[in-house]
């Protein structure tokens, strides 16, 4: 008796039977034309119209723009995928063929290919239903640069109008040699928030400091203040991360201003040091404020804040199982958490309170040419010299088309094939 062949055969098998032209051009067409976060309409429409032409049972303007498709083959468990669809503010330097036409936005951080490799992924699956049973869901999400798609989506009944998975899945292209798959178990993207402050002093003549009590000082005492909290109250062995990218304050040259306002973003890959250091940041700036004398209480305000992505390790071993035997086990790398952030953790939390488990993967993407180009004797030089994502420089190697499709395949079967 001939053995049944493995997971990542059968994955392998189906995903050479993708429409390569097609999934290459729909990739193209969406680079050409990118569409900011909650304006996805064409994107949308346009990857709606490919997963129901697979026979995928779809619906549209989910949390918006977001669309859901259903492919449901039989009894078995259910697994979720997801792409996200929108583009960045970013003026386009790459010089490709199919550069953006959209002056000012561009598809920096790869998600045009992401949506192309889900429904590549979904004409994959839905041309080998004899391979596998039970349902998968395809969720094209809008918004996740502005951390608020996951939740719009949720909010719109994700995990109630459509079937609650028993896994969740995602991938993003990266910075890095292309043909690599990097996996993570635990923490693999970092919690996020973005901290907007203003402080009040009172104004006056730049010649008589004495009469005015200057947010300018007091804000340059914050900005030392909190770049000790890391160094000083988180433990070493944490990851952590606090940046001022925004310090506005004065019009003129000899004018004390009244007010001061910063913009901070803070990122570490735990939920729990992410409060102790936003706590922290309270606390300093309030105190500072104190100190100087502050005529009010400064103005703290969280903008934005995502949790962090931390990966589920059985979901985990079990993924980059089956890519080391799709992929070759040198093409599977560990990286260790990065300090980005996502909205992806967002989806995979079920209407009781409790958690889905996830697994959220990387692809390298960098093409040869430039790989090899760039300066460095090491990998670790390599990557901070080739274009990352938000970069106008940012190309991934449209041949990681063809891998994400497989990769996700691989991923979507071998969830599938765990006991129910």
């Amino acid at each position: 008796m001939t053995p049944a062949p493995s997971v990542a055969a059968t994955a392998h098998t189906l995903a050479a039977d993708h429409d390569r032209p097609a999934i290459r051009a729909l990739y193209e067409d969406l680079h050409r034309h990118p569409e900011l976060a909650h304006a996805e309409h064409t994107t949308a429409a346009r990857a709606a119209k490919e997963l129901r032409s697979f026979g995928i049972d779809v619906t549209e303007n989910v949390g918006g723009t977001g669309v859901i498709g259903v492919l449901e083959n039989g009894p078995g468990r259910t697994v979720m995928i997801r792409a996200d669809m929108d583009a960045l503010p970013v003026q386009e330097a790459t010089g490709l063929a199919y550069a953006s036409r959209i002056d000012g936005v561009m598809h920096a951080c790869g998600h045009d290919m992401h949506t192309a490799m889900l429904v590549g992924a979904a004409q994959t699956l839905a041309r080998g239903r004899s391979h596998w049973s039970g349902t998968v869901v395809f969720v094209l999400q809008p918004a996740e640069e502005t951390g608020t798609g996951a939740l719009a989506m949720r909010a719109d009944g994700l995990l109630e109008r459509f079937p609650q998975p028993d896994v969740l899945l995602a991938q993003h292209v990266s910075a890095g040699p292309a043909g690599l798959v990097a996996h993570v178990e635990g923490p693999v993207l970092a919690a996020s928030a973005s901290i907007d402050i203003v402080i009040h002093g009172r104004g006056g003549h730049g010649s008589r400091p004495d009469t005015a009590i200057d947010p300018i000082v007091i804000g340059a005492a914050v900005v030392g203040r909190v770049q000790t909290i890391v160094a000083r109250e988180i433990a070493p062995r944490e990851s952590a991360v606090v940046t001022v990218g925004r310090f506005q304050a004065g019009t003129a040259n000899n004018v004390i201003p009244a007010t001061a306002e910063l913009g901070l973003t803070v990122r570490s890959t735990s939920d729990e040091v992410q409060d102790r250091i936003v706590t922290a940041v309270r606390r300093i700036v309030t105190g500072e404020c104190a100190v100087a004398g502050a005529l009010a209480e400064p103005d703290i305000r969280i903008v934005k804040s995502l949790p962090a992505t931390v990966n589920d390790t059985g979901t985990t071993r079990r993924i980059a199982r089956t890519h080391q035997e799709m992929f070759g086990a040198a093409h599977i790398i560990d990286p260790g958490p990065a300090m980005g952030s996502e909205d992806f953790s967002a989806l995979a939390v079920r209407p009781d309170g409790t958690s889905i488990p996830y697994h959220y993967w990387f692809l390298p993407s960098t093409t040869a040419l430039v790989w090899d180009a760039a300066p460095g004797a090491s990998p670790l030089e390599k990557f901070a010299q080739v274009p990352s994502a938000h970069s106008p420089h940012f190309a991934p190697d449209p041949a990681v088309l063809d891998q994400g499709i497989a990769a996700m395949t691989g991923a979507v079967l071998t969830e599938l094939n765990q006991p129910t």
